[in-house]
């Protein structure tokens, strides 16, 4: 593919170049999938006022998300595995969204640990939660984003238990991968990411294996994670969370206005309207359609961010008319490491702005936070 133009592009270069059970983790949602396809399609509705004879320079999309200055308000929202996509991959898009500047989210499930990407993340560098039983643990992992200098602790709420993914049960997911004929096989054709995976001795889980005890191999951490995920996990562990953490805390996988209102009580900085890209709870309803009861129900009492069917920059204008000042992306940034590394990172950023600038512009606009509601045409948006 000699010109990329979308990120659909680099999804096809990606699902070419990635291993099967790696690329399905990433491009798939839980059980019938049904929610991750509305995240997508539910931005296709929303329509847009075209404006003509205003002016459409200079153009500004510069904004804030959580009192960091960004150059769009994107963010490269966290994934497990990245490094499984591309050889070193968090360490590859952290310095991407660090010279593009966007915040990168580092996944607690990230294959590069916290210390590995400090070396490499500007100011933009936020750490990613999962609650686990071991408390102590937890706490550790808060402390280590904290001496990392990471600028905002993301808290996933929406993942206490598992949401069953087909692909991945069918595909045998592990990493590294289980050595079955089905998988050697398709590795065998992916001979660009096996010389990578075999230059780096980053393979496993980095904010994990060697910093819990009987955990040193990826054998042992694969029994240790089945445990530890926590269901217990309550609004008394955001205070826990957030007194040892001290710094801004964003809350992510908020679909209903009712925990929004928790979300406020709890003093974090911003929330995140989020299904998890649809690989939690299938039959949930799409979070740009959630998106507007969530401001209305929150006002201006907390930040309102938003991810999950992003794909372009008209979606992230779109989600910030509805009343997101910030949006992240997950797929559309693994793709582009999938397909070329950190500069198909960089890559997926340049595609995302420049199609969010132009159409802002089309909307009579010349600086993103003038922009609000007026855009949208009535009646082809969700409202509250």
């Amino acid at each position: 593919m000699t010109v990329i133009t979308c990120i659909e592009d680099l999804r096809q270069l990606a699902r070419r170049r990635v291993p099967r059970m790696f690329y399905d983790y990433a491009d798939s949602g839980a059980w019938t999938e049904s929610t991750y396809r509305a995240n997508q399609e539910d931005f296709q509705p929303i329509r847009l006022r075209q404006r003509v004879a205003v002016p459409m320079e200079p153009r500004s999309t510069r904004t804030t998300m959580v009192g960091q200055p960004v150059t769009m308000p994107v963010a490269l929202a966290p994934t497990g595995l990245t490094g499984m996509q591309h050889a070193d991959g968090e360490i590859l898009a952290a310095r991407a969204a660090r010279r593009f500047g966007v915040p990168f989210t580092l996944s607690t499930m990230s294959i590069c640990s916290i210390e590995d990407v400090a070396e490499h993340a500007g100011p933009g560098f936020w750490f990613q939660l999962y609650v686990m039983r071991d408390r102590d643990f937890v706490g550790r992992l808060i402390d280590r984003a904290k001496a990392a200098g990471c600028g905002a602790l993301v808290l996933t709420l929406d993942l206490q238990i598992l949401g069953q993914r087909h692909k991945d049960l069918k595909n045998g997911l592990s990493a590294p991968p289980k050595p079955t004929l089905a998988n050697l096989l398709n590795l065998a054709t992916k001979p660009r990411w096996c010389w990578g995976m075999l230059r780096t001795p980053r393979r496993q889980f980095g904010n994990i294996v060697g910093h819990v005890k009987g955990v040193d191999d990826m054998s042992s951490l694969s029994a240790w994670t089945q445990q530890q995920f926590d269901p217990t996990l309550n609004w008394r562990d955001v205070e826990w969370i957030k007194n040892r953490w001290g710094g801004k805390l964003i809350l992510k996988g908020i679909m209903d206005p009712e925990d929004a209102r928790l979300a406020v009580e709890s003093g974090a900085d911003a929330l995140v309207v989020s299904n998890h890209g649809g690989r939690q709870l299938d039959g949930a309803e799409s979070a740009i359609r959630a998106l507007p009861r969530i401001v209305e129900a929150v006002g201006d009492r907390i930040e309102v961010h938003m991810d999950s069917g992003i794909r372009s920059g008209q979606d992230v204008l779109k989600a910030w008319a509805l009343g997101a000042r910030g949006t992240y992306i997950g797929r559309a940034f693994l793709w582009g490491l999938g397909a070329m590394g950190e500069a198909g990172v960089t890559k997926a950023l340049e595609i995302i702005h420049k199609e969010l600038e132009l159409t802002m512009a089309f909307t009579g606009h010349t600086d993103i936070e003038k922009v609000d509601r007026s855009i949208l045409i009535p009646g082809t948006f969700p409202t509250a």
